[in-house]
């Protein structure tokens, strides 16, 4: 959570399986000032740790509730099913759910695919957990599916996986409660946009500002001051150079008024 005006700190939440190393890293770069935490979180307990404020935004899996949160789509997870290594669908390197239709499938109660139950036959019992779903398809008692994430997070020697094209997908949002948008909020979804440190639609680190208005100050003094000095310059040569032809037209005429032009006078 946010801390005090003095010593602000940045919390993101975020569910098993995203990876937010990137976003972090870009966040120390631009944001040194403020130490950001990661609190990692169930998919089902996203919507409390953020209604409370217990974290400023979190990496989260779709749906939200739109009335309450706002989110910014980042990518689709393909789905893949979990099988012992020496199961016949590690032959293809896809499968479909069809291919699949005789199999005993685990159904555990943190599923994030979002189906009542998946086709199948229902598995003896619904595991409290992925992980635990993993332990029983390691016992070769079942399969299961799974966003590709969380088929590596929960990898093991004797498991492997195989996309299945035509299964529900999930999707990884960046949300936060739409009344708290702060400006830290905003740093952050400037970063996962893909925006740069200047881009006009992000804020710019204060760190930069402060260093911006100096310099920009000096060079624009010394813009005006050349520009005046110029300007000045011009002007009094020109004056000079005003006095100096008026006083040579005025000399060049007097000197024409003193000669005498005329024929020579003939001697008798």
């Amino acid at each position: 959570m946010t801390g005090s005006a003095d010593s602000p700190t940045f919390t993101l939440a975020h569910v098993p399986g995203v990876m937010p190393a990137k976003w972090v890293g870009i966040w120390n770069e631009r944001r040194p000032d403020v130490p950001l935490a990661l609190l990692q979180i169930t998919a089902a307990e996203a919507p409390d740790v953020l209604r409370d404020g217990r974290a400023d935004a979190g990496l989260v899996r779709l749906p939200v509730d739109r009335t309450v949160f706002s989110a910014i789509p980042l990518y689709t997870e393909t789905t893949v099913v979990v099988v012992p290594k020496d199961h016949l669908v590690t032959a293809a390197d896809e499968v479909t759910l069809a291919d699949l239709a005789d199999e005993v499938v685990f159904h555990p109660l943190d599923d994030v695919l979002g189906w009542e139950q998946p086709p199948g036959e229902p598995g003896f019992e619904r595991p409290a957990t992925t992980e635990a779903a993993v332990e029983l398809v390691a016992a070769g008692v079942g399969i299961l599916y799974v966003p590709q994430s969380l088929a590596r997070l929960h990898h093991r020697k004797d498991l492997t996986y195989r996309p299945v094209t035509d299964a529900p997908q999930s999707s990884v949002a960046l949300s936060w409660p739409e009344e708290a948008t702060t400006d830290l909020v905003e740093d952050f979804i400037g970063i996962v946009r893909g925006r740069t440190v200047n881009s006009t639609r992000g804020r710019r680190p204060q760190s930069e500002a402060d260093k911006t208005p100096g310099k920009g100050a000096r060079q624009t003094g010394g813009r005006a001051a050349g520009q005046s000095s110029g300007k000045a310059a011009g002007q009094a040569g020109g004056k000079a150079a005003g006095r100096t032809g008026g006083k040579g037209r005025a000399g060049a005429a007097k000197s024409g008024g003193t000669r005498r032009t005329g024929r020579p006078r003939r001697r008798s």
